[in-house]
C-alpha cells in the first residue's frame, strides 16, 4: 500500500444501476445451489405499512427504519422470514428452527441496494442473528461468488427470482475499527499491516471496487499469543463496474488513509511486497482447487452486461498500462477483464521443477 496525491479525488458513482439476473447466471446458481424458491420476495417485504426511524444506544440516526405491516400479513411474512433463515443456515431443517422468531425488520434507503435487515433471535437464551434480502443484482451475484471463491471467506448467500438473500458478515466495521481499535495495544501492528496489504491487494486482482472504510468489517479472533485478523468485504454493489482502476484498490480512498499511514509506518516496501506475493501464491491455490467452477462463472460473467462499456474501455486501458500487459486490451467485458487479471498472477506462478511447466489453469470457455 502507498499514498497518491490523488487519494483525496476519488469518487465513485452511488447510483449504480441494478443489473437482472440472466438464463446464463441463473443456471449457474441453480448448479451450484444458490438458487431456492423462498416463501417471500424482495417485492413482497416493500409493501410495509409502517416505519419508524431506528437509533442506536446514544440516540444517532442509523440511516434505518424497523418496518411492521398489517395483520394478519405480518403473522405471514414473520412466518416467512423465519423459513428463510432456517433455509440459509440448515438448508430447510424446520426442527432447528422452531425456537427461533423473526423480532426486527428494518430497512435502509440509504446507498444502492436498498436492503432489508432481517434480525432472527433464538427464544432460548435471546441469542440475536441477521441477514439480509435485497433486490438481486448480478454484479453484486458476481462478487458474492468471487469471493466466495477466491478469498479465504466463505460466503453464504441464495437466489429465488430477483431476491437476494445475504447471510450477515461479522466484524466490526471498518470506520469505527479506525476510531477505535486501531491504537489498541493488544492489536500487534504487523498482523493488521500485513492483512491490509492482502485486502488490498486480494480486492485489486477480482476487481472489487469501492471499499471504504464502512464497506469493510475487521474480525478479531483471539490468538494463543495476540489477535488474528482478517479483513472482510460487505458490501459487492461495486463487483467491475467503475472504469477508474484506483476504485478497486482500497488504499486510494480518503477514508482509508489512516490504514495507509499505518501501513506506511510499520512496513518497509520489501515486506509488503512479501506479503503482496503470499497473497497471489493463495490465490492461485484456491483457483487450482476450484478452476471448473470457476471457469464456468467466469463464462458467465464474460458474456453478461454489468457495467456500461465506457467504463470496460477505460479500466482495460488502465490495467493493461498498469501490469504492462496489451491482453486486457482484447477484453469486450468486465468478466473478460476480471479472467485477464487473474492470468497476471497464474501466468507467474510455476509448479515445482521436476512438474515441469508453468501453472496456467485454463479459465477460458465453459
Amino acid at each position: 500500500m502507498q499514498d497518491d496525491p490523488h487519494l483525496d479525488e476519488l469518487q465513485t458513482t452511488r447510483k449504480k444501476p441494478i443489473y437482472p439476473l440472466k438464463d446464463g447466471l441463473r443456471s449457474y446458481m441453480i448448479r451450484h445451489g444458490r438458487e431456492m424458491e423462498l416463501p417471500v420476495t424482495y417485492e413482497e417485504l416493500l409493501d410495509y405499512s409502517v416505519s419508524v426511524p431506528l437509533r442506536d444506544a446514544d440516540g444517532n440516526d442509523t440511516l434505518w427504519e424497523t418496518v411492521a405491516y398489517p395483520q394478519p400479513e405480518m403473522s405471514r411474512i414473520a412466518k416467512a422470514l423465519t423459513q428463510i433463515y432456517g433455509l440459509l443456515k440448515t438448508n430447510g431443517d424446520w426442527s432447528a428452527v422452531d425456537h427461533l422468531y423473526m423480532d426486527r425488520i428494518d430497512f435502509c434507503t440509504f446507498g444502492n441496494s436498498h436492503p432489508f435487515r432481517i434480525r432472527i433471535v433464538n427464544v432460548h437464551n435471546d441469542n440475536p442473528d441477521y441477514y439480509y434480502i435485497k433486490k438481486a443484482d448480478a454484479s453484486r451475484v458476481y462478487g458474492l461468488e468471487l469471493e466466495h471463491l477466491l478469498s479465504p471467506n466463505r460466503m453464504h448467500y441464495m437466489t429465488y427470482q430477483q431476491t437476494l438473500v445475504e447471510e450477515h458478515v461479522i466484524g466490526i466495521p471498518g470506520d469505527v475499527f479506525i476510531n477505535e481499535w486501531l491504537d489498541n495495544p493488544q492489536i500487534s501492528r504487523i498482523r493488521l499491516a500485513k492483512e491490509l496489504v492482502k485486502f488490498n491487494e486480494r480486492c485489486f486482482l477480482r476487481l472489487l471496487g469501492d471499499m471504504r472504510s464502512y464497506n469493510f468489517v475487521v474480525d478479531i479472533t483471539p490468538d494463543f499469543e495476540s489477535f488474528q485478523l482478517r479483513i472482510r468485504p460487505m458490501d459487492f454493489d461495486q463487483q467491475s463496474y467503475q472504469g477508474r482502476k484506483h476504485v478497486y484498490l482500497p488504499q486510494f480512498f480518503k477514508s482509508n488513509n489512516a490504514l495507509v499511514f499505518f501501513c506506511l509506518n510499520n512496513l518497509i516496501k520489501e515486506t509488503a511486497y512479501q506479503y503482496q506475493l503470499e497473497e497471489h501464491a493463495m490465490m492461485t491455490r484456491r483457483i487450482n482447487l476450484i478452476h471448473q467452477r470457476l471457469r464456468m462463472l467466469l463464462a458467465e460473467m464474460s458474456d453478461d452486461v454489468i457495467s456500461e462499456p465506457e467504463n470496460v474501455e477505460q479500466l482495460k486501458h488502465e490495467l493493461a498500462d498498469h501490469h504492462e500487459r496489451k491482453d486486457f486490451l482484447k477484453a469486450n467485458s468486465m468478466g473478460e477483464i476480471v479472467r485477464e487479471s487473474l492470468h497476471t498472477i497464474l501466468d507467474r506462478s510455476v509448479v515445482p521443477a521436476d512438474k515441469g511447466s508453468p501453472l496456467r489453469l485454463d479459465l477460458e470457455g465453459s
